[in-house]
This record gives C-alpha cells, sequence and structure tokens, in this order.
C-alpha cells in the first residue's frame, strides 16, 4: 500500500516534492492557503544541480522558453548618475547559457502542471493543527476538516506554520539580517527592457527590473532597520507608511518607486532573513525549502535550494523508512545549504550597502568591475552532485 503524504505549500518545493513522490508511488496530498497557484512574481534563478533536477522532470526546454534573458545590470549613485552595467554572470560567478532565470509563476505554474493529474490539490486550505501520534499523523485543517496522514511535509517558506507546530515559535530559528523589502509593479516609465536598474545609498536601496518589454515593471525598495518590524506584518497600511518614511527625500525615480508602492495592489513586505534549525525532521514531520532554510534573497539561491531539496527528500523516502530518509535526507543537503546561506553576505554588500564606507567600496568597484562580492559563488552553486533516479513506480 502506498504512503499518504500531506505537503503544505504549493509554490516551489511543495509541487516539485509532489512530482517526485507521485513518481515513487506515494499517495500525495498538497494544500496551500492561497486560493489558486500564484502566478507573475519576480525573476528567480535556476542554477546547477536545479537545473538538472528540471531535466530529470522533462522540464528543462520548457523553462528555458520562459527564459527572461536579462541583457544587464546598471548601477547608480546616490545622484542617480552610471556608476557601471554589467551582465549578470559578472556578478554571480555563473555560466551564462546554461542557468536558467525566470518569473517566480512561469516557475510555479511548470511544476504544478507537472502533478496536478497526480496529486490531490486543496486551495484555500491551510494545517491548523498537528498530532504526531507515532504511527501517523492528524492533522485538522482550517476548514475544520480532519484526516490522516503518513507523514507531513511542510514546504510553507519562511513563516512556516507547519514549522511553529511542529518546532515551536520560529523566534529561536529566525535569523534576521538587517533588510525589510517591499516589492511591487508599477509602470515602466523608463522603457526598459530584459534588464534591471538599481540605486543605492547606505542603507537603502531601488531597483526597477523589467523582464520583457512590458509596459509594467518589478519595483524593489529595500531598507535597513536595527530590528525586525514584526507587528507591521499584518497592517498593510503600517507597511506602505514604514516604506515610505526610509526613502523620504531622495532623487532618482524613488519618489515615484514610493508613489507606486503606495497604491499596488500586489504589495510583498517582508523581511530579509533566514532559518537555521538543528534539524529538520521532528517524528513524521519534516521540512523542506524555505521552511527548512530559508536563505533569504541576497544570496540568490532559495528557489534551486527549494527544488533541489525536494528532489532529494524525496529519493531519500522512496527507499527508507521516514526516519532513515530524514536523516539522509539532511546529511546530504547541509553542508550545501549552509554554503548557500553564506552566500547573502557578499549579496548585501552590492546590492544593498548598509555604510557610507560599504557604499564606497561597492561604488569604486563597480567603476572598475574589480573585487565584486559573489564572483566566485558559482563553485558554491554547483558543489552539490545530484544521486540518480530511482526507479519509478
Amino acid at each position: 500500500m502506498s504512503r499518504s503524504v500531506l505537503i503544505s505549500g504549493a509554490s516551489i518545493a511543495g509541487p516539485a516534492l509532489a512530482y517526485w513522490l507521485n513518481r515513487y508511488g506515494f499517495a500525495v496530498t498538497v494544500v496551500e492557503k492561497a486560493p489558486a497557484v500564484r502566478g507573475g512574481g519576480y525573476p528567480i534563478d535556476m542554477r546547477g544541480p536545479a537545473v538538472e533536477v528540471l531535466r530529470r522532470m522533462g522540464l528543462e526546454e520548457k523553462a528555458r522558453a520562459k527564459h527572461v534573458a536579462t541583457r544587464r545590470i546598471t548601477f547608480l549613485d546616490a545622484d542617480g548618475d552610471v556608476l557601471n552595467s554589467v551582465e549578470p554572470a559578472a556578478l554571480t560567478g555563473d555560466a551564462a547559457g546554461y542557468d536558467i532565470e525566470l518569473a517566480r509563476g512561469d516557475l510555479t505554474g511548470l511544476l504544478y502542471d507537472a502533478v496536478r493529474d497526480d496529486a490531490e490539490f486543496r486551495f484555500s486550505e491551510s494545517i491548523a493543527a498537528l498530532d504526531d501520534r507515532g504511527s501517523g499523523v492528524d492533522v485538522t485543517f482550517s476548514s475544520g476538516r480532519s484526516q490522516t496522514f503518513d507523514l507531513v511535509i511542510g514546504a510553507d517558506g519562511l513563516h512556516s506554520k507547519t514549522r511553529s507546530l511542529a518546532f515551536g515559535p520560529e523566534g529561536p530559528y529566525h535569523r534576521y539580517l538587517g533588510y525589510c523589502f517591499a516589492g511591487f509593479t508599477m509602470p515602466n516609465r523608463l522603457g526598459l527592457s530584459h534588464e534591471g536598474v538599481s540605486w543605492a545609498v547606505a542603507g537603502r536601496m531601488a531597483t526597477l527590473y523589467a523582464t520583457s518589454d512590458s509596459d509594467e515593471v518589478h519595483g524593489f525598495l529595500v531598507f535597513t532597520r536595527a530590528d525586525a518590524p514584526f507587528s507591521a506584518f499584518a497592517d498593510p497600511a503600517a507597511q506602505r507608511d514604514l516604506v515610505a518614511s526610509r526613502f523620504e527625500g531622495y532623487g532618482w525615480e524613488v519618489p515615484r518607486m514610493v508613489e507606486a508602492m503606495r497604491t499596488a495592489d500586489d504589495l510583498f513586505f517582508d523581511v530579509v532573513s533566514q532559518i537555521h534549525l538543528p534539524v529538520w525532521s521532528k517524528g513524521r514531520v519534516a521540512l523542506a525549502g524555505d521552511a527548512a532554510h530559508a536563505t533569504s534573497f541576497l544570496s540568490g539561491q532559495g528557489s534551486s535550494l527549494a527544488i533541489i531539496g525536494a528532489y532529494l527528500l524525496a529519493y531519500e523516502l522512496a527507499d527508507a523508512p521516514h526516519d532513515v530518509a530524514f536523516a539522509a535526507y539532511e546529511k546530504r543537503s547541509r553542508e550545501f545549504v549552509e554554503a548557500n546561506q553564506a552566500l547573502a553576505a557578499g549579496g548585501s554588500a552590492v546590492m544593498s550597502p548598509r555604510t557610507e564606507a560599504e557604499t564606497a567600496a561597492r561604488n569604486a568597484a563597480l567603476r572598475a568591475l574589480d573585487g565584486l562580492p559573489g564572483e566566485s559563488s558559482s563553485e558554491v552553486h554547483t558543489m552539490l552532485t545530484l544521486p540518480p533516479e530511482r526507479a519509478t513506480v
């Protein structure tokens, strides 16, 4: 008899894990609190082993067809003057032609379509309570429905409800990196195409990113803050006020970005943080993707790690009892995860310098294209070798 698995989260790690578990004969149910798979979204990168996982899923060519092909990123100083325009590979060290950059919504759509007919998806649903009885996990859902599963996997992001139910409050595992950000779409007033433009002063960064020739661009406002503003998470008006207050009095496109942020209907506000857990499983409950080990967008690797981790977790579960498999999944993954989490330090110095000294060093490096943080990160991106696929049922 196939084992039943409940996965919480239908973004990246969740559908990828559902795909592989179904291939290995598991009966999979996925719950997602949103009413549908989320479309749109900012660009993300598939690098190194993540591309190989997509190939094994038969999705590589479909993903490449949606490749953004960013031509350049232009960096500006405080006055809006150009410091330099660089190809993305100059920041990451990755080989052009292999990595895939695509809109987050395009990736989630591909993953969902690959497994939607083989797993049960329940939208507008989430886990409300868990009771791991040793022989199974009794789950109560937000709808009031109850069901028992052999295993439960939390793939529900940085602020994972599954993690809080199984491991306790987020606080001890949450490592705040000192930044907050707001993302939104706005009119493409500058006529940008397949490119990004990034303005920065000490403690503040504003970026416009065009993934196509659209009349809209992605706007990002990032700023430093000593403590994480958790009280603003439940109050969109407070989020908008907080962001606006940190960008008062600046030039370039910043005033227009703040105005667009004020009225955007797709505003996404969060802290830039990582999750550091001593273990990624407890009993019959395990975590995947950001729920287990969020790297933050400063690393540029969160989506790749989600795909890779889903493959490795399913690989181990296919051939071992859950306790053995969970331990093997973590042993195989942890060094790779921690090396990628460490990349966030270099990314912050380029994208959003904290101090005047960091800003001056960043600007000088950009002008000279010398010693840019992140230029050797490709070694980290590719340091893990995937095990071969197992026989499927």
